[in-house]
């Protein structure tokens, strides 16, 4: 049986059975209608196929006659609507089949520096997002790859310098420019992110960044304080690694929120150097390890940090005239910024557990002289429970290093909440530090070194009720001032000077214990303590100095010293 004779046999049994009797009865005239339809059928079939078939061909192939009007326009209109900000668009390829635009080379230059583009994608292809068609809602889905975001400190200091607020700067119209469909899905893949600040060899680098991020415009799931998700993944600096995943609600008013969990690994500390210079704070070496949550949206704002390990690192604060307007005016910005924090109840800063180990903590003043640094060495600090509303109980605190590299310490501390002011217990212990490590601070403050001896100190501090109570109590023992094989170089009066203090460290040495000592008590509001340097000085000067030595030695020293 050919193909046709098939055909005109089952048609005359589908419509001629008698569904009661279950014969098969066919019409000649019918079964001659149906015979001719059904051999017309294929046909019909190929038609209509190829016609169909033409006309995607005819599409794919208007559309590239469309994409050279189309970039053309698109890149006048998205220049049209940015303020500050300019763009190139090399190409574009829209395909009327699935309605789809690519656009490749896309560069973004901020007209007050142009020399280096501000943004590059090399590849932005957007798109109907078809899934949610049968949500009925008309969206799009937005996929980068690998784009480029490049800014340093001078674009940085012009975004920030504009009068031009950021939501009227264009953008939306800008990227509305590019396809009239709100986006509903984001996808980057290997992404850059790039700051220089100012030190072009040392940029602040994110690579390898993969950002997901879906239901945008909370089609799904919108009765959800975070209807959305997201994922991030970056290289922080070359060998750090950074991932972020959260929920979000993207069209939270006035600004979006966000609810999120994130983890580093291995992020080096020594690029942000000549960021935090700008705080007088100078950074070498160290990694960081960190995990925590962080939840930002308009009605609350809570940063929960659980673990946080800095390994090797040195860090300096310097102190300086040149920025010491700057330095105090930083410190009234901090004091200001804290009372707020403190005070607003939907702010929550927590910290579980801060761990330093083997770092350097260092304090230069640059504003003596000669200048000097006092430093604690092989710093192992752990710090827990602190959090600016204390819900958790006390924070503690709890040091242990070489205080100038050989100076046993060992420091701890307990902060309470604040109800009234300040609240916390500080106890301090160094013991058997060299005092040669020292004697740039001598020098500074006594105009003297020394050659031999120790410095051991002692403190015990409580803080309640805004007010300070406690005592410091230094120890300083075989103390030696004048070596005359290392002195050669000094001047007749500097030898003479160091001899009379020598002589008087020497008088000293005769006590059984051959310990300098002076405890001095400290109590005071803590708006202006008293503080305790003048109680040190004039304990150890009325027990040691003037009353072992000649009447007028006083004068002498003091005399020596305007010197």
């Amino acid at each position: 049986m050919d193909t046709d004779t098939g055909w005109r046999y089952i048609g005359a049994l589908v419509l001629q059975t008698d569904h009661c009797s279950g014969e098969v009865n066919v019409d000649n005239g019918k079964a001659s209608f149906l015979s001719k339809a059904l051999r017309l059928a294929p046909k019909v079939l190929c038609w209509f196929a190829g016609t169909l078939v033409l006309l995607v061909v005819a599409l794919f192939i208007a559309s590239f006659f469309l994409d050279e009007p189309l970039r053309s326009s698109m890149e006048k209109k998205m220049n049209h609507h940015l303020k500050g900000y300019s763009v190139r668009l090399p190409g574009l390829h829209f395909q009327l089949v699935g309605l789809s635009m690519t656009l490749k080379g896309l560069t973004v230059t901020q007209q007050a520096h142009p020399d280096t583009p501000v943004a590059r994608f090399p590849m932005l292809h957007v798109s109907i997002h078809w899934r949610e068609i049968f949500a009925g809602r008309l969206v799009s889905e937005l996929s980068l790859d690998r784009p480029e975001v490049h800014i340093n400190l001078k674009q940085l200091r012009s975004e920030v310098a504009s009068k031009v607020p950021f939501k009227d700067r264009g953008w939306q119209e800008a990227i509305e420019a590019i396809y009239p469909l709100k986006i509903n899905k984001l996808e980057v893949t290997d992404g850059n992110l790039v700051y220089i600040d100012q030190d072009p060899k040392r940029p602040l680098r994110l690579s390898h960044l993969f950002l997901q991020a879906s239901n945008i415009r909370n089609i799904h799931f919108p009765e959800k304080v975070y209807p959305s998700s997201f994922h991030l993944e970056t290289v922080v600096f070359d060998t750090g690694r950074a991932v972020v995943d959260g929920k979000a609600n993207f069209l939270a008013q006035p600004h979006p929120g966000i609810n999120a969990r994130f983890t580093a690994e291995k992020v080096p500390l020594d690029y942000f150097r000549p960021v935090i210079a700008r705080s007088n704070l100078s950074i070498r070496n160290g990694i960081l390890f960190a995990s925590g949550e962080t939840e930002y949206a308009p009605q609350v704002k809570v940063a929960h940090v659980h673990n946080l390990t800095i390994q090797g690192m040195e860090l300096d604060y310097i102190h300086s005239p040149r920025t010491a307007a700057a330095e105090k005016r930083r410190v009234e910005k901090v004091k200001k910024a804290a009372s707020e924090v403190a005070g607003k109840p939907g702010i929550l800063l927590r910290l579980d557990q801060l761990a330093l180990s083997n770092c350097n903590l260092g304090f230069v003043n640059k504003s003596a002289s000669p200048a000097y640094r006092v430093f604690l060495a092989d710093t192992a600090l752990t710090l827990s429970n602190l959090s600016n509303k204390f819900l958790q109980g006390p924070a503690k605190v709890k040091i242990n290093g070489k205080f100038m590299g050989s100076g046993s310490t060992q420091a701890t501390a307990s902060f309470r909440p604040e109800k009234d002011g300040p609240d916390f217990d500080v106890h301090v212990k160094i013991e058997n530090t060299r005092l040669t490590s020292m004697n740039d601070l001598f020098r500074a403050y006594g105009k003297f070194d020394v050659s031999e001896g120790t410095f051991s100190f002692y403190s015990d501090l409580q803080v309640r009720n805004n007010v300070i109570t406690g005592y410091v109590k230094p120890f300083f023992k075989d103390v030696k001032v004048y070596d005359k094989r290392t002195d050669k170089e000094k001047s007749l009066f500097r030898r003479m000077y160091e001899m009379l203090v020598g002589g008087i460290a020497t008088l000293l040495e005769r006590s059984p214990r051959e310990v300098v000592a002076t405890k001095a008590d400290i109590s005071g509001r803590v708006e202006n303590p008293q503080v305790s340097t003048w109680q040190i000085v004039a304990g150890l000067v009325r027990n040691a100095f003037f009353k072992a030595i000649l009447p007028g030695f006083e004068k002498e020293v003091s005399r020596a010293q305007r010197r």
